[in-house]
């Protein structure tokens, strides 16, 4: 068991990781931006989707940590509770973004509804394997789970802001993200 608590840590690392982003904007925010038929200012947009995945990830790492001090049923079983939790809330600030003021504000808004579904359909997931859990074979059983629910949600991340970057032509959203006060932990530079 101890071996597979050790892999479920490994996947929040990952996707923590994976929030941390590659070449020249990232990710991370809070969702409190204005409808889908209003554009928002770039930079504010920038700020909303990096301080949601900011929450998440704090949210994420702290359910890691509660695994690597609890690792029992119980610990396996809240983490899982707490990774639902901030998957739902993420889930919701980004479906409550309105599409950025740029040229390609609406395709950006199209990847990033995209993203929330996928997700929302990995947290799904994570929701089934909690929900079959029982006693220790399923505890451990529900981590595997998780953990590889959480890879592929760090892949989502990856492939969504990969998206954003193709449609970018005119590097809008890359100035905002890398202007966004919210963005500044999470974008890296070449």
């Amino acid at each position: 068991m101890r071996s597979l608590l050790a892999v479920l840590i490994l996947a929040l690392a990952v996707v923590a990781a994976g929030c941390g982003g590659g070449g020249s904007s990232s990710t991370g925010a809070t969702g409190d931006t204005g409808s889908s038929s209003a554009a928002t200012p770039a930079e504010d947009w920038a700020n909303s989707v990096c301080q949601a995945f900011v929450d998440w990830n704090n949210s994420i790492t702290a359910a890691g940590q509660g695994i690597s001090q609890n690792p029992s049923e119980d610990g396996i079983r809240t983490a899982g509770e707490d990774i639902q939790s901030a998957t739902d809330t993420l889930v919701d600030d980004l479906r409550g973004l309105g599409r950025p003021d740029t040229e390609s504000g609406q395709e950006a808004k199209d990847d990033i509804d995209q993203l929330a579904t996928s997700l929302d359909t990995s947290r799904q997931k994570i929701n089934e394997a909690m929900d079959t859990a029982s006693g220790t074979t399923g505890a451990v059983n529900a981590a595997s789970t998780i953990a590889n629910t959480l890879v592929e949600m760090g892949q989502e991340v990856s492939t969504a802001f990969t998206q954003l970057q193709d449609i970018d032509a005119q590097g809008e959203l890359e100035d905002a993200f890398t202007s966004a006060d919210s963005c500044a932990g999470l974008t890296t530079t070449s």
